[in-house]
């Protein structure tokens, strides 16, 4: 474990908290966040990580600076995953997009927390059962599997057991009033369906740490590394949830991508594991090295799409497929009217 100073720790927790101070305030009126809008808090969260990176190089050296940095980077990629299911929630729900920055902002807040247990116990576990790691690498090759198979769990917010619990403990009317979570209906207290859409997401997320714990694990043991990290790219979730929103489907390569991403942290979690329960002379795979890869698996991904984007235009019907007309029948109002054809209305 890292002998990580107290006031690294504070001031880690002095820019989370500031930084969400800030994102609240600047968008506690309802509105539409834009494109530019998003790009710019997108260079706020990923300037402030990258940031923190650089400290943490200066203060506890290189390799946990590049463990940092690796960390951060694949949480990032695995969390585009997240931005599918955001978009599915808020189409279930209709959420209107003014409502959808507070819904995001409460959903993080929920995900630091929980990320912040799964990370701590997974810590916990490793440094006392290193074999568990082998566990955890079959949890990615089966991930790795789905996803190439195209069989990824689909993702129904209805049944998630967050808003099944939600609807047992409190009734949840069926339209929304503003950005409220609760209003009051006759003397009773009764959630919006912006509430749900909140436990929504963080049902989701919860899925997802099943895949982003023991890969950022198989980054660093250190509770430091594997928290700030995975701290810094959930807090840059909304603005990039935003940035690419309309967009998620221009990028079909990502998902191979992140299978093959997936499955070099699996084959790297054998190898840590092998090294330290069987032999020595097992090599490991560096932090450097384990950057590089992803680093070019996902520029890879994210170039092929670009220049082999997919036609998402729907092909013109077959004329051969198209119901016949007697020639009796008057014309459709879509269809252009042909010469003898009977006037319309008699």
């Amino acid at each position: 474990m890292l002998d990580v100073p107290l006031w690294l720790w504070s001031a880690f927790a002095v820019i989370v908290v500031v930084s969400l101070a800030v994102d609240l305030l600047a968008h506690r009126e309802a509105h539409v966040i834009g494109f530019r809008e998003a790009a710019a808090w997108s260079g706020v969260w990923v300037g402030l990580a990258l940031a923190f990176g650089v400290v943490v190089f200066l203060v506890l050296g290189a390799s946990p600076g590049v463990e940092y940095t690796t960390a951060w980077l694949l949480e990032k990629s695995l969390s585009v995953d997240n931005l599918f299911v955001f978009a599915l929630i808020f189409a279930y729900f209709r959420v209107p997009r003014a409502y959808q920055h507070r819904v995001l902002f409460f959903g993080v807040m929920g995900a630091l927390v929980f990320r912040g247990i799964f990370l701590a116990a997974g810590v916990a576990v490793v440094s006392r059962f290193t074999a568990v790691l082998f566990a955890f690498a079959a949890v990615l090759f089966y991930s790795t599997y789905k996803i190439l198979r195209e069989e990824e769990d689909s993702f129904d917010p209805s049944k998630s057991i967050a808003v099944r619990l939600l609807r047992k403990v409190m009734p949840v009317r069926d339209e929304y009033a503003g950005m409220k979570f609760f209003v009051k209906e006759a003397g009773k207290r009764v959630a919006t369906p912006l509430l749900a859409v909140v436990a929504a997401i963080e049902a989701a997320d919860l899925i997802f740490a099943v895949d982003s714990v023991p890969a950022v694990l198989a980054v660093s043991d250190d509770a430091f590394i594997v928290y700030t990290s995975n701290a810094f790219a959930i807090l840059g979730l909304r603005a990039l949830y935003f940035l690419l929103a309309g967009m998620l489907d221009r990028f079909h390569y990502l998902s191979k991508g992140l299978a093959l991403i997936l499955s070099f942290i699996g084959v790297k979690l054998i190898l840590q594991a092998s090294h330290k329960l069987f032999s020595p002379s097992i090599p490991e795979i560096p932090s450097p090295v384990s950057l590089a890869v992803i680093v070019t698996i996902l520029g890879v991904s994210v170039t092929l799409s670009i220049r082999r984007p997919i036609n998402l235009t729907p092909a013109p019907p077959d004329q051969n497929d198209a119901p016949s007309r007697s020639a009796d029948d008057p014309p459709s109002a879509d269809e252009p009217r042909q010469p003898g054809d009977p006037p319309q209305g008699s």
